[in-house]
């Protein structure tokens, strides 16, 4: 067959539709890699609601989907190193003359039968990851990987917050205590967010409305604060309580996105104590490697991450209880 079905967006009417399209065809360097399972991340719900809007896109539509894992199918011209049928996990991204280019929002994704991939963005899979799993290690693993391990530079035994344990969130309480954060404490207005804190291994979870919620993190903490929090809500209420828990030296990471602005409410006490806050974004190329590596080595484990599988066809269902949190899902995937 020439067509497949995928999940179309038209950006100007923020139309999403399951079509049928043509097959892609790999071109030079590209490999055509049949998708087995694609996330649904709440980047996609604010593309399609209009929050977010590509800055790179050529025409008025795209598939949708930046978590992807599948087979190799077909390899274009000058690809080496690939036969069909191997198993692979998809980068989010790609840098093209030093401008990130994101997958299934500058270009075609996955939330189709086929996916077209630069061959360098492919990334093996061991048979021990199920492919459910694998999709999501881009973005929603990776992305707190990085910040965690990169941008927020956290070093074992460090006390750290976590606000907003969603598909993010419940993926950064794992991957710090993986590293050895002490105390990790989780902070969300939902109580099956905190539920779910605490069973991916946070020491404390508590309401963000709490009024001592200031006192029981010092409390926590020895009285010294935290050395870093990560808002993965965006939302701006929530990065200026951070703040205010915060010990010397600690960092505040902008992982979550919003347009709003950010206040600091105490600017000198801010520079006394030589606090930080860093933008974060995505990951590097080399993140998603090592994640498949621990996965693949029995060091993660992400078989709760995944809370539905749908199929392709029910792409607007998956979007709409990805926004509703219809289920209180960590993420929903796709399967063509």
């Amino acid at each position: 067959m020439d067509t497949m079905r995928a999940a179309r967006l038209h950006v100007p009417s923020r139309t999403l539709s399951v079509e049928d399209v043509p097959k892609p065809v790999p071109g030079p360097g590209q490999v055509r890699v049949k998708v087995e399972a694609a996330g649904v991340c709440l980047s996609d719900v604010h593309l399609i609601d209009g929050t977010l809007s590509p800055l790179y896109l050529e025409g008025e539509t795209v598939t949708l989907g930046h978590e992807v894992a599948g087979t190799v199918d077909a390899a274009g011209e000058g690809v080496a190193g690939w036969e069909p049928g191997e198993r692979v996990v998809l980068q989010a991204g790609e840098s093209r003359n030093g401008t990130t280019y994101t997958r299934g929002v500058d270009y075609d994704g996955g939330w189709a039968e086929y996916a077209l991939a630069t061959a360098t963005t492919l990334v093996r899979l061991p048979d021990a990851i199920p492919f459910n799993q694998a999709a999501i290690i881009p973005d929603a693993v990776s992305t707190p990987w990085a910040a965690i391990t990169g941008t927020g530079d956290v070093r074992p035994g460090e006390a750290v917050g976590v606000w907003g344990v969603g598909g993010l969130g419940a993926h950064g309480v794992q991957l710090l205590r993986a590293i050895g954060a002490y105390p990790v404490v989780a902070v969300d207005p939902a109580p099956a967010a905190r539920e779910r804190a605490l069973a991916f291994g946070a020491d404390a979870a508590f309401d963000a409305a709490d009024p001592e919620l200031r006192a029981r993190l010092l409390a926590l903490t020895g009285g010294t604060g935290l050395a870093a929090a990560f808002d993965f809500a965006g939302v701006p209420a929530v990065r200026e309580q951070a703040l205010t828990v915060l010990g010397p030296k600690g960092r505040l990471v902008l992982v979550g996105l919003t347009a709003h602005p950010l206040t600091v409410a105490d600017g000198t006490l801010f520079s006394y104590l030589q606090q930080q806050i860093r933008g974060h974004y995505g990951s590097d190329e080399h993140h998603v490697p090592q994640l498949v590596a621990l996965a693949g080595g029995g060091r993660l484990d992400f078989s709760r991450s995944v809370s539905g599988v749908l199929p392709l066809e029910q792409a607007a269902e998956a979007v709409r209880r990805t926004e509703t949190k219809e289920g209180d899902p960590v993420r929903l995937v796709l399967r063509p």
